[in-house]
């Protein structure tokens, strides 16, 4: 049976940009912002790509599980954290219960990721 492990929470905090420019230029932007820790994720590939089949209703929840266990947190530790029962938290990560914005919000709070992945 595989657990979890506990890491420490991510405390780096990261921001994606978009940027138009000149053609030419591209490379040269490219390379000074890598100097200053960017990475180059243009040739990404979405996962909606990677995985046509999966229902929309799983993805909020898979989101959730995914960035819980990335913090370390238990559903019962998250949902002290939100001020939540833990069974909502169960019943969001398995698709039975929707993710609204407020909720959406809480859960980016405490688990440092932005809102809109649980959407």
């Amino acid at each position: 049976m595989s657990v979890a492990m506990k890491k420490p929470p991510t405390e780096m905090e990261t921001t994606e940009l978009r940027l138009i420019g000149p053609a030419l230029k591209r490379q040269e932007a490219i390379e000074a912002l890598r100097s200053l820790g960017f990475v180059d994720v243009s040739d990404s590939v979405a996962w909606r790509e990677c995985f046509p089949n999966l229902p929309d209703q799983e993805i909020p929840g898979r989101c959730l599980r995914g960035a819980r266990v990335r913090e370390g947190l238990t559903q019962r530790e998250l949902s002290r954290l939100i001020g939540v029962p833990q069974r909502h938290l169960s019943e969001m990560e398995n698709g039975k219960r929707p993710i609204g914005k407020e909720m959406a919000k809480r859960l980016a709070q405490a688990l440092k990721v932005g809102y809109r992945v649980f959407l």
